[in-house]
């Protein structure tokens, strides 16, 4: 009995570990997926000024597409 109790005990133990490997792994890739989103809405908006600097009447992301 002591020993099944003790493998029970180590299995819980290791799940735990995973279980917080895990959650850092999420934690880390929420902060990246946020810090690429403000780069985008970035690069969106210098891509707006220089097509409205260029003379663009229509800025490109605000056109519809040429299928419509």
């Amino acid at each position: 009995m002591d020993d099944r109790l003790e493998r029970a005990e180590e299995e819980l133990a290791h799940l735990r570990r995973a279980i917080d490997d895990l959650s850092d792994v999420v934690a880390r890739q929420a902060r990246e997926i946020e810090r690429l989103d403000r780069r985008v809405a970035m690069l969106v908006e210098r891509a707006a000024e220089a097509e409205a600097e260029a003379g663009g009447a229509v800025p490109l992301a605000d056109q519809k597409p040429p299928h419509w």
